[in-house]
């Protein structure tokens, strides 16, 4: 018996890019999908038309902007019972024909998937990092610190493993772009943590995951296309800060103890002295 799929994508006014999001998703499954724009208030009418042209998108309004996890999970928590796979997916992400499917039939080969994620690429054709390692405290601080003026560091290389061949492997984490979801699973674990408004839900969504035994898969033989920051781009000074904001709590967040203290303090100074440093 076939798996069911749904769809959940957060919108937030976006514009030209929800259409193409759903007409490529008709050609990359042979499933007819639920869709629920879980919307974070919009203002284009890009979500209302959608809805009321496509019989299978339902619109959810969650009252305000309250963040990319917090919304997806408002999306999960509206679906029917009965469905066991849940597509997260930006609405600015077209997909290649037959790519939703080739996620699915890949969870088919790793009985132990929880979460699946495909080979993403940018709009010019290049190809981005979406399978990591999950980030360390040494190497997560280096790789922000030193990513923009020495893409080549050491910690980078490590945390995007530009070297690993593409293929079928599993990773720390997975782009939150575009995921496919054990819905049991996901529900299990508390699925995204809301208190991540944006940037980093996805990274702690795939270590809680793998810490609860079950496997971040990326697959290459599925594609799908981002056009990346069509929200963030709007208020650069408010993503700039949810970052590091992010990226703070989620290192503090798994280093607790009372002797990490001056590392926690160390990590916020750090990501403070690169903030400015960004912002200029």
């Amino acid at each position: 018996m076939a798996q069911r799929l749904a769809v959940v994508t957060v919108t937030y006014s976006p514009g030209e890019h929800l259409e193409h999001f759903l007409s490529s998703l008709d050609a990359a499954t042979t499933q007819r999908p639920l869709v629920v724009l879980a919307d974070n208030g919009s203002t284009d009418g890009a979500p209302e038309a959608a809805a009321e042209r496509y019989a299978h998108v339902q619109l959810l309004r969650t009252g305000g902007n309250i963040g990319y996890g917090a919304a997806a999970n408002r999306g999960v928590a509206e679906l029917p019972v009965d469905v066991d796979w849940v597509l997260v997916a930006n609405p600015d992400v077209e997909f290649l024909p037959g790519s939703v499917d080739e996620l699915l039939a890949a969870a088919g080969r790793w009985p132990r998937a929880a979460a699946l994620g495909p080979l993403i690429r940018e709009p010019d054709g290049s190809v981005y990092p979406s399978a990591r390692e999950v980030p360390k405290l040494i190497a997560g601080s280096g790789h922000a610190l030193l990513a923009g003026v020495w893409p080549g560091n050491p910690w980078s290389r490590q945390y995007r493993r530009p070297e690993t061949e593409p293929g079928e492997r599993d990773a720390g984490w997975l782009s939150g772009s575009c995921l496919l979801l054990r819905r049991s699973v996901f529900e299990s674990v508390g699925g995204f943590d809301s208190r991540y408004f944006m940037y980093f839900e996805d990274v702690d969504l795939g270590d809680r995951l793998g810490r609860a035994g079950w496997r971040n898969v990326y697959v290459t033989s599925a594609e799908v296309t981002h056009a990346q920051g069509h929200a963030a781009d709007r208020s650069p000074k408010k993503m700039l800060a949810a970052h590091h904001e992010s990226a703070y709590r989620f290192q503090a967040g798994r280093h607790p103890q009372r002797y990490a203290a001056p590392l926690r303090a160390g990590l916020k100074v750090a990501l403070l002295v690169r903030k400015r440093w960004v912002s200029r």
